[in-house]
């Protein structure tokens, strides 16, 4: 079995790597660029060499280019560090939500923003009161004529206040069980009735924000997919989060450099890097078989367990390689202290064990 790469991707490859490096060099490198390297600029880039909308179906202005692709052009990206978050999720998830499950005008009206590099999107998914639950959303849309109006607040939404949409996941119904009554709904972020406000973390980044929604009209025409009926719709587009490369190759760029300074006489310390390099190929073959769609429905779970993790061993590992530099230097402290997130966002490690239990394995739940 053959997992070269062929000499067409790798050219892909070696372009996407020196346009990486052209973006960083232009707007600077990010630790976890995919949440933290917010650029129009560079977003405009990634769409002049065609790789937005890279597997979206042609009729859609996508170019119907095979997993793979997409997946090399992301890889060179995020491990260089290259900003391209302004277009991440339009790309990772609502491009292919809306075409999976949206109308036809609004196809037309979203699509091509996405493509151009133009719109920026957030994911109006947790609450306060529903981290990984997200059953239990109590932020309501009610309709009232040929609008929604929407009341209620979301948290660690990445992106707010920057946003041009907020793609909502909302309660318009409280008939049946918790995960009935879910729809979905493009709500525009200059809509009045939106407050953000940013959240700082502890190493600064201000990408996570509160909305709160006050009153707030949406045309109808909005909604996407089935009303009450978008809980399928949100795992869906969660699997797209879950296992992709971004959550592998995150902090690559901080393991390479601190490989580079590592007391490689050490026994220990070559161990320790064996070990790192071992995950990543495996995290990588992971992520390449959800890629294809290889994987079992769900796995996605499971993929996301194993990456984020072996980004906190990645951390860990810097962390006692670089020793008192690593305190001193604040790009590579950032990256080290960030790493504590990786396994808490999109659904902390316990719920993706939890998931991959019961929906993969099939093993019963306990008794409550």
């Amino acid at each position: 079995m053959d997992f070269a790469l062929s000499p067409e991707l790798l050219e892909l490859r070696d372009r996407a790597r020196a346009v990486a490096a052209d973006g960083v060099a232009r707007f600077g490198r990010h630790n976890d660029s995919w949440i933290n390297g917010y650029s129009k600029e560079f977003a405009r880039v990634m769409a002049e060499e065609g790789w937005i909308g890279m597997g979206w179906p042609t009729e859609y202005g996508g170019q119907a280019r095979p997993p793979i692709e997409r997946l090399i052009v992301a890889e060179e990206m995020i491990s260089a560090g290259a900003p391209v978050a302004a277009m991440w999720f339009a790309d990772r998830q609502m491009g292919p939500t809306l075409i999976a499950y949206g109308t036809e005008q609004q196809k037309a009206e979203f699509l091509p923003q996405m493509l151009s590099g133009e719109s920026t999107w957030c994911i109006g998914m947790s609450e306060p009161d529903a981290g990984s639950d997200l059953a239990s959303i109590s932020t309501r849309a009610v309709r009232d004529g040929a609008d929604f109006v929407v009341d209620g607040q979301k948290i660690w939404t990445s992106f707010g206040h920057v946003a041009d949409y907020c793609y909502l996941i909302c309660r318009t119904s409280d008939e049946g069980p918790p995960h009935r009554g879910v729809s979905e709904i493009i709500v525009p972020m200059d809509t009045p009735g939106i407050e953000v406000r940013p959240i700082t973390d502890m190493i600064a980044n201000r990408h996570f924000c509160e909305i709160y929604f006050t009153g707030v009209r949406v045309p109808a025409g909005n909604l996407v997919g089935t009303e009450g009926d978008a809980f399928k719709q949100t795992m869906a587009q969660l699997a797209h989060e879950r296992g992709g490369i971004d959550r592998l190759v995150s902090n690559r760029a901080l393991f390479l450099h601190a490989r580079a300074k590592a007391d490689r006489s050490d026994p220990r310390v070559r161990q320790e890097i064996a070990r790192l390099e071992s995950e990543y190929r495996v995290g990588r073959l992971l992520v390449y078989r959800e890629a294809l769609g290889q994987a079992p429905a769900g796995f996605s779970a499971a993929t996301k367990a194993f990456c984020t993790e072996h980004e906190q061993r990645v951390a860990h590992f810097a962390a006692a390689c670089l020793g008192p530099a690593a305190l001193l230097d604040d790009e590579w402290t950032r990256g080290i202290c960030y790493a504590s997130s990786y396994t808490i966002a999109g659904g902390t490690s316990n719920v993706m064990r939890n998931i991959l239990g019961e929906r993969v394995l099939g093993l019963p739940r306990e008794p409550r």
